[in-house]
């Protein structure tokens, strides 16, 4: 039985993960669940699941966590905080550890696991983007493994051969990395004006969290998934090619030397990444149906429209710079996503606010976890800043 923890286990991507441990009871067990302030979802997994160790990152939430187990006789023991979401990532019964972690929230838990040797199921793609020389360097030096489940990712990781090093792979010409361009993939740039939270949010083949919702939206999502798949699979930002992919099926493709193309098709359904990582290098039920083909109309590609999407023109920008731009992109983004959500932001203005942080950008790359951190904080103070101008404009 391989022991599990979820980080984010009442997310998306934690529920999901939960729905393909169901499936493959006799290969996994549930170590430790962790969650933000969810404490009636977190309830009903420790009910269901009865972990040895629950967390959640908002300490009045895990004591209200800890009375409820308590009147239900239940056993699992109840931590808060940073130390406790680490201490469920490097668990030692623990030997994979799914990071669903939204945010730059995820970034410290993540990489304690990589440093624990752990096998990282990685849906929390800002660990990289924020730190992606210091994440690959925990990973190679504790003999972790870094497995990804972003849909596109893990297609790639499907489609690429592994050479000896576990480095780039020779014959490949390029990545295809596909989106969907969300909920306003036909909107005139000028309408995007008037765009609501709930508009942003209804996304048309992916049902995922606000947060990563708004940012299928302006396709920062995408542009985060160019900077990962750099450090994932060691490729520059010029190997890489956006395409629009509308109806979500092609999760991605990889483009040989010899002209072959191979690529990984399936329902837009997290449960497929994630059975494949978590069986990685066998294979196990997720619970999604297989693709008819009789029934498929067609599949269309097109290029991203920078100018309705300018998000995901300054990603691959920031990705070019290198330094600490991806950095400050990350950083700045969460925080006008943030107020965005909160009505204190329109829409375009999401990406003005970026744009105006990543101007302080430095070719300077942080050596170390501290400096990273430094300069997260420092860009979300500037985007802070930024919104508040654009508040007042």
């Amino acid at each position: 039985m391989i022991g599990v923890a979820v980080l984010g286990s009442t997310g998306t991507v934690g529920v999901n993960t939960l729905d393909v441990v169901a499936r493959n009871s006799d290969a996994f067990r549930i170590v430790a669940l962790t969650a933000n302030k969810n404490v009636d979802q977190m309830t009903e997994q420790c009910e269901q699941w009865r972990p040895q160790l629950a967390v959640m990152a908002d300490a009045g939430a895990a004591e209200r966590l800890e009375r409820r187990l308590r009147t239900s006789g239940i056993d699992t023991t109840v931590k808060a905080g940073l130390a406790g979401l680490e201490e469920a990532a490097t668990h030692a019964d623990v030997r994979q550890v799914m990071a669903g972690i939204v945010g730059g929230a995820g970034l410290l838990p993540t990489l304690a696991a990589a440093t624990a040797g752990k096998r990282v199921l990685l849906a929390n793609k800002e660990a990289l983007v924020m730190s992606g020389a210091i994440f690959m360097r925990a990973v190679r030096d504790n003999g972790a493994e870094l497995l990804p489940i972003d849909s596109e990712h893990n297609a790639i990781f499907q489609c690429l051969p592994a050479d000896l090093h576990g480095r780039r792979r020779a014959g490949v010409r390029r990545i295809l990395l596909t989106g969907s361009g969300g909920p306003f993939r036909n909107r005139a740039p000028q309408s995007l004006w008037d765009v609501t939270p709930e508009e942003a949010c209804a996304h048309p083949n992916w049902v995922m969290g606000r947060k990563i919702s708004v940012d299928s939206a302006t396709m920062m999502n995408k542009g985060l998934e160019v900077i990962e798949a750099c450090w994932l699979f060691d490729v520059g930002v010029d190997d890489i090619q956006v395409v629009v992919h509308p109806q979500s099926i092609v999760h991605s493709m990889v483009e040989y030397l010899d002209g072959s193309v191979l690529a990984e098709l399936g329902h837009p359904d997290m449960r497929t990444p994630i059975a494949h990582a978590m069986a990685w290098p066998q294979r196990c039920a997720s619970g999604v149906a297989g693709l008819d083909f009789l029934a498929m109309s067609k599949l269309e590609f097109e290029a991203p429209n920078f100018e309705r999407f300018p998000a995901l023109a300054l990603c691959l920008d920031a990705a070019a710079a290198g330094g600490d731009a991806s950095t400050i992109l990350n950083a700045a983004n969460e925080i006008a996503v943030e107020a965005f959500l909160d009505q204190r932001l329109r829409f375009p203005d999401i990406a003005n606010v970026i744009e105006m942080c990543v101007q302080h950008a430095s070719s300077d790359t942080p050596q170390s976890l501290a400096a990273v951190l430094a300069v997260d904080a420092r860009a979300r103070a500037l985007a802070a800043e930024a919104v508040a101008r654009a508040q007042a404009a």
